[in-house]
C-alpha cells in the first residue's frame, strides 16, 4: 500500500521546484498565466501533479488562483511588497538576534554565503542568498517564529526578483552579508540584528520607495 501514493507526491514536488524555481528567477513573470495542460507537457506528466503543485504555490503566495483568468504568477506591487518586507523587518532580526544569543551554529549560514559568492548565475545566487538568511533565523529556538519567516520567505523572493531585474544590486547586498556575519560570528547579537535591520530597511528603500517620483538614492 505504501508504493502506491508514493509517484504523485514525487512528481508533484518535482513540478512544484521546477515552477518555484522559474517564478524567482524570473523566467516565469508577475502576471504570466499558467496553464496546467502547457506545464504538464512541458514537465512529462500528467495535469494532476501541476493542479497540487499550483495550489501549494497559491497556498505561499507565489501565484494567484482564479475562476475567471485561472491561475497566474502573482503580480508584485508596493503594497504587497510592504506587507512582506515588514513583516521580516519585525520578526527576521529578532529570529537571529536569539539564534546568536543561544550560540547556535552558523555552520550553514557560512556555506550559503560562500555558495553565493561563487554563484555564476542569478538563480545560484538567489537560492544561496535564501539559504543565508533562513540558516541565521530558523535556529532561534522557537519553532513557531522560524515557520512564520518561511511563510513569507517566497513571497519576499519574489520581490526581490523583480527588483533585482530592474536594479541588480547583488555586490552590495553580499557586503552587508559578510558584516551581518561577521558579527554573528563574533556572538554580538545585538550587532548582528541591527546590521540585518539595516540591511533590510536598506533594500526596502531602493526597491520600493516611499516617493518613487523622486527616485533620488
Amino acid at each position: 500500500m505504501t508504493s502506491v501514493p508514493t509517484p504523485i507526491p514525487s512528481r508533484t514536488q518535482y513540478v512544484l521546484d521546477a515552477i518555484k524555481h522559474r517564478i524567482l528567477t524570473g523566467q516565469l513573470t508577475p502576471g504570466q498565466a499558467l496553464v496546467e495542460t502547457e506545464l504538464a507537457a512541458q514537465f512529462g506528466v500528467s495535469k494532476t501533479p501541476v493542479r497540487e503543485a499550483l495550489k501549494t504555490l497559491a497556498g505561499t503566495g507565489l501565484v494567484v488562483m482564479s475562476q475567471y483568468k485561472g491561475v497566474t504568477v502573482r503580480m508584485v506591487d508596493a503594497d504587497m511588497a510592504r506587507e512582506v518586507y515588514d513583516v521580516r523587518l519585525l520578526l527576521e532580526p529578532e529570529a537571529v538576534r536569539r539564534a546568536v544569543r543561544r550560540g547556535a551554529s552558523l555552520d550553514a549560514a557560512r556555506d550559503a554565503l560562500a555558495r553565493a559568492d561563487a554563484a555564476t548565475d542569478t538563480a545560484e545566487r538567489s537560492l544561496a542568498n535564501r539559504q543565508f538568511h533562513r540558516a541565521l533565523y530558523l535556529p532561534c529556538g522557537n519553532p513557531l517564529l522560524g515557520r512564520m519567516l518561511d511563510e513569507v520567505r517566497d513571497q519576499a523572493a519574489l520581490v526581490a526578483a523583480v527588483a533585482w531585474a530592474a536594479d541588480p544590486s547583488w555586490g552590495r547586498e553580499a557586503a552587508e552579508h559578510r558584516d551581518i556575519l561577521r558579527l554573528a560570528l563574533e556572538g554580538d547579537a545585538d550587532g548582528a540584528a541591527s546590521a540585518l535591520h539595516t540591511h533590510i530597511a536598506s533594500f526596502v528603500g531602493r526597491a520600493i520607495p516611499e516617493h518613487p517620483e523622486e527616485g533620488q538614492e
